[in-house]
């Protein structure tokens, strides 16, 4: 058996994290969901939307800082009803590539598992420096020690393109690869010199972060992300967080997330995960600095895994037009 098929299979399904969740009514189903970090969108989201759901019937069980390619292999194998996952991710595992290319036609198989629910505008890529540690372009990183993302996650190949795009190529730095909720600390303690950290425009634990020292914030230009990552280009204002000294906007790389589920769950529940999101969205984005991109984003932006029909039974109540891609055959 393939070693990572193993280990998934083998593995308990884990600790809940994030907080208490609300008690859910009786009849309620429960499923299980996994996400990034507790203080990014989608860490964010699920806790904010766990009493919605659970008054709609369905009990969230939700586990944090996970890397979330793993996530989608444990949708694949039926071992986890839902996660939020980059859109390479599921790309790479339909086509045996990156983090899966030692699958073999496993990956494909496993990727036929799995559905779309919706797309939702996430973090942006921050790429921070202290300030007084006289990086101010990327070049002036080479040589040095940069934040990669999780081992084995599909922000690796993103937050490496970014650091191209920026100037620096492969083998002119040192990647750093850790779990993101260790890699705050872990930056603090100088274990890296550029941390490219996915964060939502204005993330509190950033903003701390930088309170505690200045921080400088690295541009990647006008560069485009490459097609197919889910990744559109965006800016971070100057003053966004108290101890950011720069003066000016910076363009960063804005990531694109889909909520997936298992094939095999209920069209009831996967049609109250859906429309319950789009019931509260906007409330989510007025309330929370962190979820502002959420209010009428495209729910299809970045998505090309087939919906389920729960999504789809909510998306035609609601008159929405669906892309022909996402229907199933």
């Amino acid at each position: 058996m393939n070693p990572t098929l193993k280990y998934l299979r083998a593995g308990l399904y884990a600790t809940i994290m994030g907080g208490a969740l609300a008690t859910a009514p009786s009849h309620a189903e429960q499923i299980s969901m996994e996400s990034a970090g507790a203080n990014n969108v989608v860490g964010v989201l699920p806790q904010a939307l766990s009493s919605h759901w659970a008054d709609n019937g369905v009990d969230i069980q939700l586990s944090l800082n996970q890397t979330l390619t793993r996530s989608l292999l444990k949708l694949g194998l039926g071992r986890l009803d839902s996660a939020f996952v980059p859109p390479f991710a599921y790309d790479a595992l339909k086509q045996g590539t990156g983090p899966y290319a030692e699958m073999g036609d496993q990956a494909a198989d496993l990727a036929g598992n799995v559905r779309s629910l919706f797309s939702i505008p996430t973090g942006l890529y921050h790429p921070i420096t202290w300030a007084d540690a006289g990086i101010r372009e990327w070049s002036d990183a080479e040589g040095e020690r940069i934040f990669i993302g999780p081992p084995g996650g599909a922000a690796n190949e993103q937050i490496t393109s970014l650091i191209e795009a920026g100037g620096l190529s492969e083998g002119e730095y040192t990647p750093v690869k850790a779990p993101w909720g260790a890699a705050n600390q872990a930056f603090q303690d100088g274990q890296y010199d550029v941390y490219v950290g996915a964060f939502g425009l204005g993330s509190q634990a950033l903003a701390e972060l930088s309170l505690s020292r200045d921080i400088y914030l690295l541009s990647v230009g006008d560069v485009e992300p490459p097609k197919g990552t889910g990744l559109q280009l965006s800016e971070i204002p100057p003053n966004t967080y108290p101890g950011q000294v720069n003066e000016e906007a910076i363009h960063a790389w804005q990531l694109t997330m889909l909520m997936m589920v298992n094939k095999d769950i209920s069209e009831e529940v996967a049609y109250q995960l859906t429309k319950t999101y789009f019931e509260h969205r906007d409330q989510l984005a007025n309330n929370n600095k962190v979820l502002a991109y959420l209010s009428d984003s495209n729910p299809f932006a970045g998505v090309d895994t087939p919906l389920h029909p729960g999504a789809v039974r909510y998306y035609q109540e609601a008159g929405m037009s669906i892309p022909e891609r996402l229907l199933t055959k």
